[in-house]
């Protein structure tokens, strides 16, 4: 079903009725010439421009794109907000395979969409785009981050963004074991591409015992080349279930605590780089009432965003480091609020998030 305008009902009810809606603003872009379709997802300016990625990503449908846009949108605003960055939360989505129609042509076009914003969303890279495509969109739009260096860029932020997700899970085993030190336990990485490879030199570097799977068989012998300790699942439905977990940590696709993940976790601790983990609302309270400390994703894997928010003022990498070391002091002061207030560390990080964002809006 439809409205006049073609837009399916279902979208404007969840644009304007939804607690995953509430946008300010969602732009629909297509050029034909170059086959671009995409969704640019503004959730909130309230603390500045909305800063979030560009996910080029074969959608079954314009609905799942579109709601794929909103939910990461939003995500971003809190995740901004808890990493202290004046920026709201703003995603873009590419709808199609980047491997059969990314081109020069369609970042293009993508970029001049962008930049007929004004600077109100600010974009980067995300699944499926890289510092090469930013490098491009950069050519029709000044509000691009995570080019190169040779294009006045920072680079490839996953570096900072498994930084970061490290800091979390240091400050998770503070919080459960008294120690902030990953030496002696069991950490599973279902993932291992762009960010999860290197959150594994982490643990690796700290003494933990490390277990990974990857959908792509690449990228597993990518980690087990360099490091033949590393033991592989066959899934992660193996991995969440292998004895003597310590600590879980999704660096995926988003969804990986689900009503079917979590009853069988044997991890104490969920600490990752995936987006959008909590495959809906009340997963956090299953993880809790488990007694599985649960690290807010856009909280630890705010490293990235970090980066990218810094490449707009001269970057400094010493300087992003020491803010993304930060994570670790936010992710226990979210344990410790939520221990005061009663309830899962993910409300606690949502109401001190949009704390932030409110204050912002009276100034």
């Amino acid at each position: 079903m439809t409205d006049v305008t073609g837009v399916p009902v279902d979208v404007l009810r969840t644009l304007f009725h939804s607690d995953q809606g509430g946008h300010e603003q969602v732009v629909i872009c297509q050029d034909r010439a170059s086959g671009l379709k995409a969704v640019i997802a503004l959730h909130s300016t309230a603390l500045g421009p909305a800063l979030g990625g560009t996910r080029f990503y074969p959608y079954a449908s314009e609905e799942e794109a579109v709601a794929d846009a909103l939910n990461l949108s939003r995500g971003m605003s809190y995740k901004n907000a808890m990493a202290g960055l004046d920026h709201g939360g703003g995603k873009a989505v590419i709808i199609g395979d980047p491997g059969v129609i990314k081109s020069d042509e369609l970042l293009l076009a993508y970029g001049r969409f962008v930049a007929s914003l004004g600077g109100r969303y600010v974009t980067a890279c995300d699944v499926g785009t890289y510092v090469a495509d930013m490098d491009v969109v950069a050519r029709e739009c000044r509000w691009t981050t995570g080019r190169s260096p040779e294009n006045g860029g920072a680079g490839d932020s996953s570096v900072l963004t498994a930084f970061g997700v490290f800091q979390g899970m240091r400050a998770s085993a503070q919080h459960l074991w008294g120690d902030p030190t990953l030496r002696g336990r069991k950490v599973g990485v279902a993932g291992v591409g762009k960010v999860g490879h290197h959150l594994v030199e982490h643990l690796l570097s700290d003494g933990a015992e490390v277990v990974v799977t990857d959908v792509r068989a690449e990228s597993v012998r990518r980690v087990t080349g360099l490091h033949p300790e590393v033991s592989v699942a066959v899934d992660t439905d193996a991995l969440i279930r292998t004895e003597g977990l310590d600590i879980y940590a999704p660096c995926a696709l988003g969804g990986a605590l689900s009503d079917e993940s979590v009853p069988v976790l044997t991890a104490q601790v969920v600490c990752g780089a995936a987006n959008n983990q909590l495959a809906h609302p009340g997963i956090e309270k299953d993880l809790a009432d488990r007694s599985v400390l649960y690290a807010p994703d856009y909280v630890v894997n705010a490293g990235g965003v970090i980066q990218v928010a810094d490449e707009l003022h001269g970057f400094d990498f010493d300087r992003c480091k020491a803010k993304a070391a930060k994570i670790f002091d936010t992710t226990l002061a979210i344990f410790a609020r939520a221990k005061a207030d009663g309830i899962p560390p993910a409300a606690a990080a949502d109401r001190i998030a949009e704390q932030r964002m409110a204050d912002a809006r009276r100034r």
